[in-house]
């Protein structure tokens, strides 16, 4: 059984890199959001959510995984994997594996706010480390892990209109997700979750 559910539509921005730093600015509490079926034990990991700075306006890159993964095969996803005993800490664990994932370099991003720590019920803790990424830069894949990547606008994922529910039976269990389908492309589950989690962050009063 598939279900979808479209969310009230609201007001759309036009989100711009100083107001990114300025929504994100500053020390607060974040509370973590959990998918459902956590496992107890969980793997510390992080990812960054790269926002390119484009002349025609902000725009986030993904990774498509490849397919032969043993984790989260040929899914969207954002640059990141777990964490390491040499990691400093998790910001750093973000830009260590996106630098290995996609060979952007740490030195081309300032980052600007984390989002609130995510726990997938595929047992991992993510913190999503938020960076502003202004081109030109060159990528290099690497080809074990990553198919392709592409940029999708930040205003269409920030427009609560694009934040479907999804609802799929999984070992007789009923479980929910958010998707966000964007040109052929189907950003679901923990990157649409870390996706809705920025909204709140950047939109919400």
């Amino acid at each position: 059984m598939n279900a979808t559910t479209r969310l009230p539509k609201q007001e759309i921005i036009a989100p711009t890199a100083d107001w990114l730093r300025l929504r994100l600015a500053g020390p607060r509490k974040l509370k973590h959001v959990e998918e459902e079926g956590v496992p107890s034990g969980l793997t510390p990991a992080a990812v960054l959510v790269p926002v390119i700075e484009r002349p025609e306006g902000l725009t986030v890159l993904f990774t498509q995984r490849t397919s032969h993964l043993n984790d989260h095969a040929g899914q969207v996803s954002f640059p990141g994997g777990r964490c390491e005993g040499s990691d400093v800490s998790r910001v750093f664990t973000a830009l260590r594996e996106t630098e290995e994932e996609i060979g952007l370099g740490r030195e081309r991003v300032e980052v600007v706010g984390i989002l609130p720590e995510y726990h997938t019920g595929t047992g991992f803790s993510v913190i999503p480390v938020v960076g502003l990424v202004r081109p030109p830069f060159e990528l290099s894949l690497d080809s074990f892990e990553v198919a392709e990547v592409f940029e999708t606008p930040l205003a269409f994922l920030l427009d609560p209109a694009n934040h479907q529910r999804h609802s799929m039976e999984i070992g007789g269990v009923l479980r929910h997700y958010y998707a966000m389908p964007y040109e052929g492309y189907f950003i679901w589950g923990a990157t649409a979750g870390m996706l809705v989690s920025l909204h709140h962050l950047l939109c919400d009063d």
